[in-house]
């Protein structure tokens, strides 16, 4: 795996979440790659640019911060996190991407979406408390 290559985990959350650079995932993620996600499975930038938009739309001030990356033939994991929309909600996550010639062809991801629900669930119940005392 080229050093490029090695940066690809990092480069994707600063660039895609960060950044919020729509035009930035057709340059890392190949036309045919496949994501799998919580048991359902997008194929290529137009498959995943819906995921994007969603997040996007609820979360738009989000900044991810990559923890750590480990790579080992042609995978390459990313432990991450994130503040959703600068509030007190914390999530975590991993993704597992498969690179070939510089792009994700593959990939895994796997993030605490139920604790995110309950933190955002938890939220909206002391925003109600404190507006009804």
């Amino acid at each position: 795996m080229t050093e490029e290559e090695r940066n690809l985990g990092q480069r994707w959350f600063e660039e895609v979440w960060n950044r919020g650079r729509r035009d930035a995932i057709p340059e890392m993620l190949a036309p045919d790659a496949v994501l799998h996600e919580a048991g359902l499975d997008s194929v290529g930038p137009d498959g995943f640019y819906p995921l994007f938009d969603r997040i996007h739309a609820a979360m738009d001030e989000i900044q991810t911060t990559a923890h750590g990356t480990i790579a080992e033939g042609d995978r390459l994991c990313v432990r991450w996190s994130f503040p959703a929309s600068g509030k007190t909600i914390h999530v975590t996550g991993i993704t597992i991407m498969r690179i070939a010639d510089g792009k994700a062809v593959e990939g895994w991801q796997n993030w605490d979406m139920l604790g995110m629900m309950e933190q955002i669930r938890g939220t909206a119940r002391a925003a109600t408390y404190v507006a009804a005392s």
